[in-house]
């Protein structure tokens, strides 16, 4: 589905985005292209550094605060991915893995989940397997067209601009949990180890 509604399937598509909202309970992410643009700067020690959207992270960290599972599933190694993610509340973190769907089954069996109550936002062909078991599979603008075949929703924004804000925002929106009536501006990731 296209970010601007421009035909009647297009319309349908997102109404039935709109209808599995109200089942969701766990966001499973995949990092690199979703919650990154999917540029990797190495330094001169071999570190790869990437670049992460503040708004996916309050958004993220309002879900946690939720009640919301989050788990972030990717084939990329980094220590300092680990340290964002864990300072915003996110303690269940895969790297390295070769077979997303091996982690996802895990994941739902471990948690009582059912596929109805699952967004997966990817972004490459390695996401499509759990894409297709996923009850609701998203993905950013920028994702590849194999991704966004069978994605239910393409959000307007790209990878590390804010993409998993938009679809976590229109989840907690629906659901009425959006809006905390005493915000903080603190960052956890900050201070957390």
């Amino acid at each position: 589905m296209k970010a601007l509604l421009t035909t009647r399937n297009d319309i349908l598509q997102y109404n039935m985005f709109l209808t599995k909202i109200k089942d969701i309970k766990a966001f499973i992410l995949d990092i690199d292209g979703v919650l990154t643009d999917g540029t990797v700067h190495v330094t001169e020690t071999g570190e790869q550094l990437r670049r992460f959207h503040v708004r996916d992270g309050y958004a993220m960290q309002r879900a946690v605060k939720n009640g919301y599972l989050i788990c972030v599933i990717s084939g990329g190694k980094s220590a300092s991915v680990v340290l964002r993610l864990k300072g915003l509340g996110v303690t269940e973190v895969y790297l390295g893995v070769d077979k997303k769907l091996d982690v996802y089954n895990e994941f739902i069996k471990q948690h009582s989940l059912s596929p109805e109550q699952v967004l997966y936002m990817g972004d490459d062909i390695p996401d499509i397997p759990v894409m297709k078991v996923a009850g609701l599979p998203v993905c950013p603008a920028d994702a590849v067209e194999e991704v966004k075949a069978v994605s239910l929703y393409i959000s307007g924004k790209e990878g590390g601009s804010g993409c998993v804000r938009d679809v976590i925002e229109k989840v907690l929106k629906i659901q009425g949990k959006w809006m905390d009536l005493s915000p903080t501006a603190a960052d956890d990731s900050i201070t957390s180890a």
